[in-house]
């Protein structure tokens, strides 16, 4: 098939499945410039507009803005000069926005860390960034020196996230904050001189954004501020139109080290003068307060999440009519209409529960949208995942493996992207960007398929594809049934190898609590509610191993599932 024949028939369907109220085209309403601009811009035309909620304190636009220029006035002040990658081993809090948008006002390149780190994932990220100066939680000191003499690191810089907490907060601390151990020298950062302004270069190394996989330890993607703004600006116009005129509130619990918090926790925030209120980590009784008290608009957030509010004791009584945006992932959990159902009856009908999006760090998420598709549920009626439209600017295509060819809508394929924010390379990694990416697209490494309407479908990993007696058998497509059992709470599903079939699927099962379903329960269910090639073996589990973002480590139960096999032999 001709790449641009097909192409441009996909652009088309894609333009008569346009949901009316979403921008066709890339809008940057303040003009493209830096991230560090645009909090400029809010600290000189809402100087008091709260743009970080903490738990109670509120940090206006202007307070933010001086605290960002003293910290990159601190890092000229200890030798940092751009281009040196700085570090931040920080939770949710509001010294992560500080330091990230100090590091850019300076030049310098951020560096998140993953605060649930050990010793070797550490030692292995500091040393491969090459990272000399580091912000880090004062409870993560001792970890930090263990590792410190096998790094680079020549400044660490301590502080607590539970210094910024008030005497009386306004909503639930969580308890390891209250445990956290208080102080740390940001007085240093208070202390320091406004760094001068400097002009910005948007294509400049700004950013190593470490992938989160479930195998092989993480990679650095270069990322631009051209990319952060391309995401800001995207991100929010792909969007419902909101019903008020008032400027978005953002709940920001998904971790900010991780690209999807950083992106909604930090970026969509700053770029379009709206606040966030931040938590340090999920917890439903604080989202459902926070919500009521400071009348959220946006939320993202695992099924799991929405779930675990909608059981809660406070879910009836709160009003959490403001959210018209809630958006979900389906990791674990996957969202059902039946789900969907629940929520707006309790919340309102102009609060529809939908995917998120579709998005890697290499791209730096947020590639797609699902608005406009939940009319008779027909997003989650068809394969899953729904990713739905590529936002402005982005393409995607679902291409043969093996030549790249595009293949005929309906046939799964691997998914490529190419997109205003894709990664300029991996960091000192010229074998993984000559593997992924060929002519402007990424080689995503996923499976999936594109619909009649242009829309995506995401179906799981290239590598977890299952083969059975020669027919293909996507985990993504299984979890999503056995998620219609009613004792199901999650299911991931990996490859095992068999000696009739080549491979058969099997899935580790989380019950719902209080629900004992036995494997051959489940086995004569699945056989009534999918082809009998897909039926997987099931072993029921109490939980799964999780990353630190929300998803599966499958490599984990693959080895898993080996050992079973070999206890079976």
């Amino acid at each position: 098939m001709d790449v641009e024949r097909y192409l441009d028939d996909l652009r088309e369907r894609q333009r008569r499945s346009w949901p009316e109220g979403i921008a066709r085209e890339v809008v940057h309403p303040l003009g493209e410039i830096a991230v560090t601009d645009h909090l400029q811009h809010w600290a000189r035309e809402r100087p008091a507009h709260p743009a970080i909620v903490f738990y109670g304190t509120e940090i206006t636009y202007a307070e933010l803005d001086e605290a960002v220029d003293r910290f990159a006035g601190w890092l000229l002040g200890v030798g940092v000069r751009p281009g040196d990658r700085v570090g931040v081993l920080l939770p949710n809090c509001p010294q992560f926005t500080v330091a990230m948008l100090g590091i850019l006002r300076a030049g310098a390149v951020h560096v998140p860390v993953n605060p649930m780190f050990q010793q070797h994932e550490l030692r292995h990220e500091l040393r491969d960034a090459g990272v000399e100066v580091l912000v880090a939680a004062t409870e993560l000191l001792p970890l930090v020196e263990q590792v410190r003499a096998d790094t680079p690191l020549r400044e660490v810089l301590a502080t607590s996230p539970a210094d910024l907490v008030p005497a009386d907060p306004a909503i639930p601390v969580p308890p390891a904050l209250d445990r956290a151990p208080p102080g740390g020298q940001w007085s240093r950062v208070s202390a320091s001189p406004r760094a001068p302004h400097r002009d910005a270069d948007l294509d400049a190394l700004a950013a190593l954004n470490y992938t989160g996989g479930t195998t092989g330890m993480p990679k650095g993607c270069e990322h631009t501020q051209r990319h952060m703004l391309y995401t800001a600006v995207t991100a929010r116009a792909a969007r419902p139109p909101r019903r008020g005129d008032g400027p978005d509130v953002y709940l920001g619990y998904v971790p900010v080290f991780w690209i999807a918090g950083e992106d909604f926790g930090i970026l969509v925030p700053i770029v379009h003068g709206a606040t966030v209120v931040l938590l340090n980590r999920w917890d439903a009784t604080a989202v459902l307060r926070a919500v009521e008290r400071y009348r959220v608009t946006d939320v993202v957030g695992t099924v799991d999440n929405y779930v675990e509010l909608m059981e809660h004791p406070e879910f009836a009584t709160r009003d959490l009519s403001s959210v018209d945006n809630p958006r979900s992932m389906s990791f674990v959990r996957k969202l059902t209409p039946q789900l969907r159902r629940r929520w707006s009856d309790r919340v309102g009908a102009h609060s529809v529960l939908r995917e998120a999006s579709y998005g890697m760090t290499e791209t730096h998420t947020a590639d797609t949208f699902t608005y406009g598709f939940a009319d008779d549920d027909r997003d989650l009626r068809s394969e899953p995942v729904f990713c739905g439209l590529p936002v402005p600017g982005t393409e995607f295509a679902v291409v043969d493996p093996e030549d790249g060819a595009p293949l005929p809508l309906g046939e799964r394929g691997a998914i490529v992207i190419r997109t205003p924010s894709l990664l300029t390379g991996y960091w000192r990694r010229p074998d993984a960007d000559a593997e992924v990416l060929r002519d402007g697209w990424l080689r995503t490494g996923d499976i999936g398929l594109v619909d009649e309407d242009g829309c995506l479908h995401y179906l799981g990993r290239d590598k977890e594809m299952i083969k059975v007696n020669g027919m293909s058998v996507f985990p993504a497509e299984v979890e999503a049934l056995l998620a219609r059992h009613p004792d199901v709470l999650g299911a991931a599903v990996v490859p095992v190898p068999d000696p009739a079939t080549g491979q058969r699927p099997l899935a580790f099962v989380v019950p719902v609590p209080g629900a004992e379903p036995d494997a051959a329960a489940l086995r004569g269910w699945a056989e009534s509610n999918m082809a009998r090639y897909k039926v997987p073996r099931f072993e029921i589990v109490a939980e799964l191993p999780m990353t630190a973002t929300g998803k599966v480590k499958k490599g984990d139960l693959l080895d898993r599932a080996r050992r079973l096999v070999e206890e079976d032999a």
